[in-house]
């Protein structure tokens, strides 16, 4: 198959210098700074970047405040919200490919994983939130006036305000489209501030926005570091932050989110436990629980990182995932044959070695992997990694790595494995894998974990809630929860004499 073209599309958005978008508008960083923009496959420039600070936020919080009390948005009809919705979701589907490509010059991903994931993905948040602006009811409630007055009570859901939204870079569309698309349907008013490692799609999501009718400062866009996301985590301006990222990150949010006591939804990191019983398919097995760890070059929140593999069938899955492993091909993300790209930068990868190095040094052997790719001078690319004899009091099974590393453990005993399961601060996701439906949903009843696959992974719908227990957040995205966390509900009491 020939290597995927980079469109004329994308040549002129590259080459042009991003600006932030701003109250409908395209412009500078307030400061004049800039960054570069690298591409992980090459280490090569993309582009140039406007590096926001806080006075930006503060620009764009204020053009957020004016659109949300604009009557024209914030009296807009909900099936007319719906409409700008539908068409920024047929919008996205028209510009599918150059999203796509876009996407893995960005992130460095396969342009069939980001037309998949991130495009399909966007496109299917919209459309499924599209629907939610006609179906935010309230509901009226059978109560008694003091006295016995007659009354009626009923509640509605206002929309919280306005919401800055910080996304991660390793699904940086979807993440960006799975935060604004509920926020809009509830009336809100956005700033998104996308990683600085991919601020790209951010933006092509922002002028699309516009060019399908949004109007000025409803989805304000600033690209920039660290300082412009705790300005707007801080900012009194906000009346509600949603982020995606680290534990440690969240907990900084958690803390400059206190000044005004602004509403927080939280989506942080994962060590899910992936589990085999010996009746699971064996012809199978081996490909899925690859899958989980190396999908996306293991830079998932939910990743299956923990593999727990029943002795009876220990050795036979960890030869068959090395074996995927050996024979995964690597490269970039514009050859359509790569099945994994490169990490997001030279960080993470130094980050990911450095776990590895760790788990040597600690006692792991590695069975396959470990290091770069022979042939990979340039890029940040790293091996799909499989690390046995491993065991709870390691760096590498504790911690997060977000990378193609996968710690794998025998067990025996399905009350040890539940406890081991759940030891972790985290509580994102678990996966179960057995023919006996009985067994899965026992372990699936014991585990803490906000989501469990059982015979399959990594599945996701905008229709079905996602979040985790313990330190891998606070709330949910995505459904119904997804939409009302970013409304208030106002209880409504009316005397009728």
């Amino acid at each position: 198959m020939k290597e995927h073209t980079v469109s004329e599309a994308n040549r002129t958005f590259l080459a042009k210098r991003q600006g932030l978008i701003i109250d409908g508008k395209s412009v500078p960083a307030r400061s004049g700074e800039t960054f570069d923009d690298i591409d992980p496959a090459t280490g090569d420039i993309l582009t140039t970047v406007a590096s926001g600070g806080e006075a930006d936020v503060d620009a764009a919080v204020a053009a957020a405040r004016r659109a949300f009390e604009n009557p024209s948005w914030r009296r807009m009809p909900p099936a007319a919200r719906s409409k700008l919705m539908y068409r920024l979701a047929d919008l996205i589907e028209d510009n599918a490919e150059e999203l796509a490509i876009l996407e893995s010059l960005d992130n460095g991903k396969p342009v069939r994983l980001a037309r998949a994931v991130e495009v399909e993905g966007s496109i299917s948040a919209f459309r499924y939130f599209a629907g939610w602006p006609t179906k935010l009811t309230g509901e009226t409630n059978p109560v008694a006036g003091r006295g016995g007055a007659r009354v009626l009570n009923y509640t509605v859901h206002d929309p919280v305000g306005v919401v800055g939204q910080i996304i991660p870079w390793n699904f940086p569309m979807s993440q960006a489209s799975g935060k604004v698309a509920p926020a809009i349907a509830a009336g809100c008013t956005v700033v998104l501030k996308p990683a600085e490692q991919t601020p790209l799609t951010a933006l092509r999501l922002g002028e699309l926005a516009l060019e399908a009718g949004f109007p000025a400062g409803v989805l304000n866009v600033v690209t920039g570091f660290g300082e412009a996301g705790a300005a707007l985590a801080a900012h009194d301006g906000v009346d509600k932050v949603s982020f995606t990222g680290s534990t440690e990150v969240g907990r900084a949010i958690v803390r400059a989110s206190a000044g005004n006591l602004k509403r927080v939804s939280l989506e942080l990191g994962g060590k899910s436990p992936n589990i085999v019983l010996p009746d699971a398919d064996m012809e199978t097995v081996a490909a899925e629980v690859a899958d989980a760890i190396f999908f996306n070059q293991g830079q998932v929140c939910t990743a299956g990182s923990r593999l727990y593999v029943h002795r009876d069938c220990y050795d036979q899955v960890i030869e068959g995932v090395a074996d995927i492993a050996r024979r995964m091909k690597i490269g970039s993300g514009l050859n359509p044959d790569s099945q994994l790209g490169p990490l997001v930068s030279h960080e993470q990868r130094e980050r990911v070695h450095a776990y590895v190095n760790g788990g040597r040094e600690e006692g792991a052997e590695v069975v396959v992997g470990g290091g770069t790719p022979s042939g990979f001078d340039k890029g940040f690319f790293y091996e799909p990694t499989v690390l046995t004899h491993t065991d709870h009091s390691m760096r590498v099974v504790r911690e997060e790595i977000f990378g193609p590393v996968v710690c794998a453990m025998p067990w025996d005993d399905v009350d040890d494995l539940v406890r081991k399961a759940n030891d972790t601060i985290y509580g994102l996701a678990a996966g179960i894998w057995t023919s006996d439906l009985k067994k899965a949903h026992l372990i699936a009843d014991g585990l803490q974990a906000g989501t469990v696959w059982i015979n399959c992974y990594n599945f996701l719908d905008s229709a079905s809630p996602f979040g985790g227990y313990k330190q891998s957040g606070w709330g949910r995205e995505r459904g119904r929860y997804g939409v009302e966390q970013y409304t208030e509900v106002k209880s409504v009491w009316v005397n009728l004499g």
